[in-house]
């Protein structure tokens, strides 16, 4: 198929999927030979489908779902040349949804079927309700990858508290659905294969309410979180750590900054 930008039920790329149930919009990452890696014209095809589903009178809600065992796990970082019309550079905070996803007029509900980490976990953290499969794990590798991410920095500890935040973003560990659950970064868990219907249940109801009711209650929660330092994670993003920790990444090894006796085999 040939390469064009979004346009209607189109999102500009092959590995996303908008589906119409009734009136709810069910967008599906569907990159399995990429482990459902994100390029910047996925990452742009989720922006747009949010405004898509805001601008259709016919459309109530929204339900982003992945497949297999992977819902999100971030940006492709093997440099991948698929989708190639949307490879301006633009794998940062210029191209990706996280603010159309927190600032939607109409609900964006995510079904985590799998892996969810980099910036699938912060679509998840940003709908209006999250759903995770028991299957289901969350990670937030980033600053393994040489990268500051201050978009997670100043949305997580709002999401689960600074102690917690500091333990997920220093240390890259993997929580698994119970314990995301617990966190708050999850509200509901249930057991595998049924995570999409309950998402779009929910997205049901939430569409149920006024809109203008809905918009002002959304507007208030969203000053709850902190903004984000674009221009740190800018620099981050072109600096030398970056550069390393994604040659790091290709090559599967523990990044030059390591400690040599901190090394271990393959990727942190």
């Amino acid at each position: 198929m040939e390469p064009r930008a979004p346009e209607g039920d189109w999102l500009g790329t092959p590995y996303l999927r908008f589906e119409r149930r009734g009136s709810i919009a069910v967008v599906t990452v569907d990159r399995p030979h990429r482990r459902n890696a994100m390029t910047a014209a996925m990452y742009f095809g989720a922006r747009y489908a949010i405004d898509h589903v805001d601008r259709s009178d016919d459309l109530a809600a929204m339900v982003l779902t992945g497949v297999g065992d992977v819902f999100i796990p971030g940006g492709d970082l093997g440099g991948d040349p698929e989708d190639a019309w949307m490879d301006h550079g633009l794998l940062h905070m210029d191209n990706v949804p996280f603010e159309a996803f927190r600032n939607s007029a109409k609900p964006v509900v995510s079904a985590v079927n799998g892996i969810c980490q980099g910036g699938g976990l912060l679509m998840a953290m940003l709908s209006d309700v999250a759903v995770a499969s028991t299957a289901a794990t969350f990670r937030a590798p980033e600053i393994f990858r040489g990268i500051a991410d201050t978009g997670y920095a100043a949305i997580l500890p709002g999401q689960v508290g600074i102690p917690r935040a500091r333990d997920m973003l220093l240390t890259g560990r993997t929580l698994d659905a119970a314990t995301a659950l617990d966190w708050g970064l999850v509200t509901r868990v249930v057991e595998p294969g049924t995570e999409l219907d309950e998402a779009i249940e929910i997205a049901k109801q939430i569409a149920r309410g006024a809109p203008g009711a809905r918009s002002a209650v959304k507007r208030e929660i969203n000053r709850q979180y902190e903004r984000f330092d674009k221009m740190s994670m800018t620099e981050s993003l072109h600096g030398p750590e970056a550069l390393e920790g994604f040659k790091a990444f290709k090559e599967r090894r523990s990044p030059s900054w390591v400690a040599e006796d901190l090394q271990i085999d393959g990727r942190l």
